[in-house]
Order: structure tokens, then C-alpha cells, then sequence
């Protein structure tokens, strides 16, 4: 990694030339910027339910939640504002993010600025041994892709890396699940069959190419540009961290242990999104609605 005095800064448009797994890329006043610029709007629009945040241990750990909407994500920013108001900027997660999306024109340096680090067991590695926090979406975009009848699920499909990551550094794992995001667009597929026929795992490193309806590009083959959100109330539930017996190399080299590790991260994670989902449609029903950003 370059050093400090080397590294060039994230500009505006573009993250061309820049350190993509350097933490230093994050922007202290532009995070406190964008936070108390979107917190109202978040609010207002989502009227999110935020709970469990007192339940993040202090120190290092490793934040794994459920990925949603496709590229528009408002349970991932309801999340960050409610983490930073917490914790300020120096305990806020950084995210491991997938170099494509680093890449992107405006997208890229905006996520960089906001603490986004390229992906890999490096990075994860080196932040948690630093004490910092560390947030992963195992699922990615089988996760934020998934059908719409498939919005009660956690699909992480083979991924075990945050596994491995957790054992290799010692760090708690703190699952997180969000309920509702998934429901400001229509996905009709999640088109599994469709990046197979265009060989898009190969081209580009994904494995779906879904068939979308959201607003207002109506009907949509392939990942939408971020889209104009439904009205959906959004409910994130931060879940008691978890420990593990075996840590270290050994540990995150034995498959099967590893499999017993993510059966228990993600059976807790698919009972908690399905108790939110149960309670989303419970008040809905009884018109309760409760004040912004609260508890209803």
C-alpha cells in the first residue's frame, strides 16, 4: 500500500489511480456531511425501526447483514446514518465492497468517500486487527438480487469468506437484518439462468441478471440503475454477536467446521428476518404505523 504522503486523494468523478484498499480514503466531514443530510429524508420517506445497536461489542467486530434492492440499498444508508449518530465516524464499519462497484463513475468515489474498501480476507484482516469494525454482505448480488417472492430469505449461496474472516481474526461476528428494503422494487427473476446464457460469471463476475419492475424504468433486464424507491417502511434489527469455540488458520481451513460456523450465523439471521417480516405485515394490516424512526 502506498503511503500517506503518496496516496492519491478520491476525486469526484472517478477512483482511476486510487488505493482502493486503503481505509485513509474515507472522508470524516463528508461522512458527517451526508449523514445529517440524509437523515431526514431516510426518515421521513422509510420510517425506519432501528434497534439493537447497544448489542455492538466495543472494539473489533465483524457486521454481516442481508443484501437488498439491487443498486439503491436505502436499508445499508438508514443503517450507517443510525450507526454514525452511535458511534461518530471513527466506530462506523468499513465496508467491504466489490471492486466493480469501486470502479464505477460517481458511484465509485462516493462509496470509497464513505468508507467502502475493496473485498478480500487482506482488508478485512488488517482493519480488525487494527480494532475497527468491518461490515459484509456474504450474499451480494445473490442477495440484493433475489425475487421478490424470496424477500423473507437470506441468500448467501456458497459464500463462506466472512466465515473464514471471523475465524482468522478472532472477531465476533454481529448479524444485522433489514426487512422492507427488498420491497421498493419489483423483482420479477433474479435471472440466475440468464447470466449463465450470457456467460456473465465469467465476463463480469456475477451470477445474476435479473428481471426487474421499479420506477421509472419500469421493466428492466439486467441490475437497474438506482430507481425511485416505494414507500416501504424498513425494519433493522441488529442481533446478539457471536462467538465462536475454534479461531485461528486451523480453524479456517477445516470445511466443515466452517459450514457448522455459517448454519449458525445464518439460521439466527433467517429467523430474525422472518420475525421482522411477520411484524412488518402485522402492522401494516392493523394500520399501525407508529412515528418516524421509531419503534411503532
Amino acid at each position: 500500500m502506498a503511503g500517506a504522503a503518496s496516496r492519491k486523494p478520491v476525486g469526484m468523478l472517478t477512483t482511476r489511480g486510487c488505493d482502493l484498499d486503503c481505509a485513509a480514503n474515507r472522508d470524516g466531514e463528508f461522512v458527517a456531511w451526508a449523514a445529517r443530510r440524509l437523515k431526514p429524508l431516510l426518515w421521513r420517506y422509510f420510517r425506519p425501526v432501528v434497534r439493537g445497536l447497544d448489542l455492538i461489542p466495543p472494539g473489533a467486530g465483524l457486521l454481516v447483514g442481508n443484501h437488498n434492492a439491487a443498486l439503491l440499498m436505502p436499508d445499508i444508508l438508514i443503517l450507517g446514518v443510525a450507526l454514525h449518530e452511535r458511534f461518530g465516524c471513527d466506530g462506523l464499519p468499513f465496508g467491504m465492497t466489490h471492486t466493480t462497484g469501486l470502479q464505477l463513475p460517481l458511484i465509485g468515489p462516493l462509496l470509497a468517500r464513505l468508507g467502502g474498501l475493496r473485498g478480500s480476507q487482506d482488508n478485512g484482516l488488517r482493519l480488525l486487527a487494527e480494532g475497527r469494525r468491518v461490515w459484509v454482505y456474504p450474499g451480494g448480488e445473490l442477495d440484493s438480487m433475489r425475487a421478490y417472492r424470496d424477500r423473507a430469505r437470506v441468500v448467501f449461496g456458497a459464500r463462506r469468506g466472512y466465515v473464514r474472516l471471523a475465524l482468522r481474526s478472532g472477531a465476533p461476528i454481529v448479524p444485522f437484518v433489514a426487512a422492507g428494503a427488498h420491497e421498493t422494487l419489483y423483482i420479477v427473476d433474479d435471472g440466475r439462468w440468464l447470466a449463465r446464457w450470457l456467460r456473465l460469471d465469467r465476463l463480469l463476475g456475477v451470477r445474476t441478471w435479473p428481471i426487474v419492475l421499479c420506477l421509472p424504468w419500469g421493466l428492466w433486464i439486467g441490475v437497474p440503475p438506482p430507481h425511485v424507491p416505494w414507500p416501504s417502511r424498513i425494519y433493522i434489527e441488529v442481533l446478539e454477536p457471536i462467538r465462536f469455540a475454534r479461531q485461528g488458520e486451523a480453524a479456517a481451513r477445516d470445511p466443515a467446521y466452517v459450514e457448522e460456523c455459517h448454519v449458525r450465523v445464518h439460521g439466527v439471521m433467517q429467523a430474525a428476518l422472518r420475525r421482522l417480516c411477520a411484524e412488518r405485515a402485522a402492522d401494516r394490516a392493523s394500520g399501525r404505523r407508529g412515528p418516524p424512526g421509531r419503534e411503532p
